[in-house]
């Protein structure tokens, strides 16, 4: 198993997401709990919160769920990993794009962090592309 953390995150949520899960635990990083930060922000998931077992820290997401009792069950989260360690995107500003119109993000790794495409167009900076959420 690798180290690519972002991809990891991606998977564990879209499997959770897929088997209908209310809840999913993901390892503990800074990359991972600002990618949470910006998830809880912009309203992707409910609820985030620490646990440690054994001197491991993970991250508990409350995933938040459309209940249609006549029709299918329809999945909430698309998530898609752009860059990867083999091949890394980047962009400037203008460039960055914008994911159904605007209804979906962005997120990037940009040198002051890591931020939706809508503030690093605000700043004037790029970055490399980490995933798309719609």
């Amino acid at each position: 198993m690798g180290k690519d953390t972002i991809a990891n995150i991606i998977t564990s949520i879209r499997n959770a997401d897929m088997n209908r899960k209310r809840t999913v635990q993901i390892a503990s990083t800074n990359i991972t709990e600002k990618i949470v930060q910006i998830l809880l922000r912009e309203g992707f998931i409910e609820n985030a919160r620490k646990h440690q077992e054994s001197k491991k820290h993970f991250l508990v997401l409350t995933l938040e769920h459309r209940k249609n009792s006549k029709g299918p069950y329809k999945k909430i989260l698309n998530l898609k990993q752009v860059s990867r360690p083999g091949l890394r995107i980047y962009s400037n500003y203008q460039r960055i794009p914008r994911i159904l119109g605007g209804m979906g993000i962005v997120i990037l790794s940009t040198s002051r962090g890591i931020m939706t495409g809508q503030e690093a167009r605000l700043e004037g900076i790029g970055g490399e592309i980490l995933c798309y959420i719609w």
